[in-house]
């Protein structure tokens, strides 16, 4: 690590000779230009592709958008790609839409769509006119999340936008809007409450008057997931949405609650619908006559889909109105009208597999056969009607949620990565042509989260999957070892939360600390561990109900699994001395080893209730110090917030503001040379400080 201390140092020397005056702490950014980030990938592993379009008469143009990765553009049929929203404010893509008789009028909407736990959200609606190369916002910042954009192909001016809203709190600004001036003006056209926003919406491509929109009622919170409800239904306008209909139990829809809804029209006949309906009993229905008349097909969920809330998406193929795609954790197709379906992708895990849970589709209008797939784990591309996929392999948009790194030279980085296992990679190599695909390494399977290399060998370390299923690996092997604590009493349940908390002893290389609501330890590398702590959450029943989640339809995956640990911070100043964090609003210290425990949370002004303490950062110059990331979106507070306390958390300052720094904060490092020298990662990008927090810049 010499080298990045040395380089780090460099660049804290060049910092302070930039500063625009001494009272302000500002650095001039024109002078750090030539200090750049630089991608180390990998991409073969890839990440969630949420939106997809083509532009249809010079087909190897594609735009693809990532849940949080941004927009690429390929020009080469999807040989070569490149980033092209990298300078907006948000890299969270939720639609995009071509204007195709001008393809260079791109809109695209940000904010993913499909709601699960860790989904990104976004800042509103932009267009570009140039392909791409510059971008301008259009307005409805505040839907947080889009999921459709349509365009009018008769009048491109005419621009419909279907806001799903956010997830984490109830507010107005969802539904359905509408501009017929190319987006200087909006006029929200279908609206129900604050809890129903807008999960699909599609137009006649015979008819661009005529659109059908699904309205979802829905609502998440950290502990639960609650799909359906009264606003939920199936709307239809003939008019441009001056005036619409809503669909029911009259039309054949199925009667009481509603959840989530997809849905789908060929072009080669549009009164051929088909709807994908969230209720009691999830059921595709279709309608023959335009949408005034529907009928029951098909209820068995192992052919339409499994998880509405997570994708609930139907795509008809545009020149034969009885082949229909369903995508979900599979993608299955239908010959016959949606009477009966088959397995479309080979499996994941062969040769020539296709990662599975799926979040966008394209078909070509004029030839079918070419289609597009965007799920958790990249792209893939058919020309053959799926017969045979390629996936792309140079789309670097994999999901982080922790990295780390050891002490090899050249060092390497670790991370897990959603819905895509636990990585290692090198951050440089002695051979040419820079770090390839093939030089990364999967170590655990899973969702990944921490990983943490053994200091005393880093060919062994620990790797996690939800749920606290951690394991110890060994690099060279590729052997895995659940090493996941248990409790003495087999009658009391361990609960980890989705991404719970690991550490290291920063004096014992073979101690480890692990969380549940429950501080553990193992001084033998995971072989053995024990309690060190009383529950140290708020233990509150009502938060404990996650086997109840879902809504409508039943989901309990651990995702909303609360009343957990989620952060650890052992001092690498002084021993025994620990910080834990949870996900309902506790802070914890322990100075012994965790022979006494203080809540210390109470003594924080401005911590939200119930907030959600990301990480702890344990000062490695103070025994009393120590830096507290907290993000309370969940609860629909999207301020920054990172707490610091010097005197083992008697007192606290919060040390950013939404004036300096923009949205929730996710991440914190302190220089180990320079303590002035902070870093913090947001959801909307990385700031520094040159000020010990007085001042950020972006």
């Amino acid at each position: 690590m010499r080298k990045s201390f040395i380089q780090l140092w460099i660049f804290t020397l060049l910092i302070a000779s930039c500063y625009f005056t001494a009272s302000a702490q500002q650095v001039d950014l024109e002078k750090l230009k030539g200090i750049d980030v630089r991608s180390i990938g990998s991409a073969g592993m890839s990440g969630r592709v949420t939106a997809i379009d083509v532009v249809h008469d010079q087909p190897h143009i594609m735009y693809v958008g990532s849940a949080s990765g941004g927009l690429w553009k390929s020009e080469s049929g999807g040989v070569d790609w490149k980033p092209v929203f990298d300078d907006e404010q948000i890299l969270s893509i939720g639609a995009v839409a071509i204007q195709q008789d001008n393809p260079d009028v791109i809109w695209v909407g940000t904010g993913e769509g499909n709601p699960r736990n860790s989904l990104n959200g976004g800042y509103g609606l932009y267009k570009s006119l140039d392909g791409g190369k510059s971008w301008k916002l259009m307005g409805l910042e505040k839907t947080r999340n889009i999921h459709r954009i349509k365009i009018d192909p008769k009048n491109p001016n005419t621009v419909y936008v279907g806001a799903i809203g956010s997830p984490w709190g109830e507010h107005p600004e969802r539904g359905v809007f509408k501009t017929t001036d190319g987006g200087k003006s909006w006029d929200k056209i279908l609206y129900v409450d604050e809890k129903t926003g807008a999960a699909d919406l599609i137009m006649d491509p015979n008819n661009p008057n005529k659109l059908f929109a699904a309205m979802w009622e829905h609502r998440r919170k950290p502990w639960t997931f609650n799909s359906g409800g009264a606003g939920s239904a199936l709307y239809m306008t003939v008019d441009g949405g001056e005036n619409w209909k809503k669909l029911g139990e009259e039309e054949g829809l199925p009667k009481g609650e509603l959840g989530r809804i997809g849905i789908a029209m060929s072009a080669a006949n549009s009164k051929r619908i088909y709807a994908l309906v969230e209720s009691k009993k999830n059921a595709l229905y279709r309608s023959d006559d335009g949408g005034y008349k529907w009928e029951k097909i098909n209820d068995d969920m192992g052919e339409i889909g499994n998880r509405p809330f997570y994708y609930h998406e139907l795509y008809a193929d545009p020149k034969n109105e009885n082949r229909l795609y369903t995508i979900f954790t599979y993608v299955n197709v239908s010959e016959d009208g949606g009477k009966s379906f088959k397995e479309l992708m080979p499996a994941y895990g062969t040769e020539v597999g296709v990662h599975p849970d799926h979040h966008a589709w394209y078909i070509h209008p004029e030839n079918p056969k070419m289609m597009l797939d965007g799920n958790d784990g990249g792209l893939n591309i058919t020309y053959d009607g799926g017969e045979t996929w390629r996936f792309v392999k140079n789309l670097p948009i994999a999901q982080y949620y922790h990295i780390n790194v050891d002490n090899e030279f050249p060092y390497n980085v670790y991370g897990g990565m959603q819905d895509n296992g636990s990585w290692v990679g090198p951050a440089y190599v002695w051979k040419s042509q820079g770090i390839r695909n093939s030089y990364w390494q999967e170590l655990a399977f899973g969702d990944g989260f921490d990983v943490v290399p053994d200091k005393d060998d880093s060919r062994y370390g620990f790797a996690q999957s939800q749920q606290g299923f951690v394991v110890r690996y060994d690099r060279e092997t590729g052997k895995t070892q659940i090493v996941r604590p248990t409790h003495p009493d087999k009658d009391v349940l361990l609960r980890f939360n989705w991404n719970a908390a690991i550490a290291q002893d920063p004096f014992d290389n073979s101690t480890v600390y692990f969380g549940s609501q429950f501080l553990h330890k193992s001084t033998d590398k995971g072989q053995n561990w024990e309690i060190i702590s009383p529950d140290l959450t708020t233990d509150d029943p009502e938060k404990q109900k996650q086997f109840e989640s879902g809504g409508l339809t039943y989901d309990a995956t651990g995702a909303e699994n609360n009343t957990t640990i989620i952060s650890i911070g052992p001092s690498a100043v002084k021993e025994d001395v620990i910080w834990v964090g949870t996900d309902d609003g506790n802070l914890q210290l322990t100075q012994d080893g965790g022979k006494s425990w203080e809540k210390v949370s109470d003594n924080i002004k401005g911590l939200p209730e119930a907030a959600w303490f990301a990480q702890i950062q344990a000062s490695t110059y103070n025994p009393g110090e120590a830096f507290v990331v907290v993000n309370n979106y969940r609860n629909f507070d999207f301020k920054p917030y990172l707490f610091h306390t010097t005197n083992y958390g008697k007192s606290w300052t919060n040390l950013v503001n939404e004036e300096q720094v923009w949205t929730f904060a996710l991440s914190f490092v302190q220089d180990p040379l320079e303590p002035n020298l902070m870093f913090l990662g947001t959801d909307g990008g990385l700031y520094f400080s040159i000020n010990k927090g007085q001042n950020w810049q972006k």
